[in-house]
């Protein structure tokens, strides 16, 4: 076991790579969920193969490579289409028909990942008779995932899971409907593609996206500290119109985000809520 000096000097030394991306980069993880952001460091570490995170500034400092490949590491790209279908199925009933009441509609998936999440909402749109009146924002800080995104390009054994998740969602049509398939792939028709913005974005950082009606943020901020998720959902609030809806992830919840004085939960189990108050 390290004694406590040990320990100290190592989180000094995280502290300071840390601060040296943010400043030179502008990518800021410093108040990122500090056991998630140790063990995604330590493999990147591991990779690299040095002794310390001391060792690693300079490298990512001056290779832009190495820093791309960081910001890969600190990334959380997890997931799939139709993830807990029980909320896809509750966007579908409550939400989609009050959006319905506008002639156009955004929608912005913060932390896009790979894209599942947003194809997902392209399929419910596609079946409601929604599509041509949204425009969806897809956002990653991680540029490898939003490449993976804008292809749409999903393994054989991805789509067995999503085609269950489909079905279990509600899903009114064949899965095989949405994608073309050979022999160790699937691709997203384009048509799904069509409204759909990608683009890099920063969560931490970045500016407000205005003029929200639906803001999907699911399994995003459980890798954030309390403070740094109380600056983003000030950014998701100043985002969302009036009446406009914010969807998380299961796990999260809006209890200390110092804005949930002008939430009213749609779904409490969904973690679906409605703005109420501007």
């Amino acid at each position: 076991m390290p004694d406590s000096s040990e320990i100290t000097l190592e989180e000094l030394e995280i502290d300071l790579l840390l601060d040296a991306v943010a400043r030179h980069y502008g990518y800021d993880f410093r108040n990122y969920a500090r056991a998630s952001l140790r063990r995604r460091l330590a493999g990147f570490r591991q990779q690299q193969g040095v002794a310390s995170y001391s060792e690693l500034i300079p490298i990512v400092l001056h290779d832009s490579e190495q820093f791309t490949a960081i910001i890969e590491a600190l990334s959380v790209t997890v997931t799939e289409m139709f993830r807990d279908p029980f909320v896809y199925s509750m966007i579908r009933k409550e939400l989609l028909p009050r959006l319905a009441t506008f002639p156009h509609f955004n929608i912005w998936h913060a932390g896009c990942a790979t894209g599942d999440e947003v194809y997902s909402m392209a399929i419910l749109l596609k079946e409601e008779g929604l599509y041509d009146r949204a425009t969806i924002y897809a956002t990653d800080i991680n540029g490898s995932s939003l490449h993976a995104a804008k292809e749409g390009i999903y393994s054989l054994e991805q789509i067995r899971t999503n085609t269950l998740n489909y079905q279990k969602a509600g899903g009114r049509r064949s899965f095989s409907d949405y994608y073309h398939a050979n022999y160790k792939n699937s691709i997203i028709r384009n048509d799904l593609k069509r409204n759909i913005v990608f683009s890099t974005y920063n969560l931490v950082s970045d500016r407000v996206f205005n003029e929200m009606h639906l803001l999907m943020c699911c399994n995003v901020l459980i890798y954030f500290d309390e403070k740094l998720q109380g600056r983003v959902f000030k950014l998701i609030d100043s985002s969302l119109v009036r009446n406009g809806f914010l969807c998380l992830g299961t796990k999260e919840s809006m209890l200390y985000s110092g804005v949930s004085g002008s939430y009213e939960a749609v779904g409490s189990t969904e973690k679906i809520f409605r703005k109420v108050k501007s």
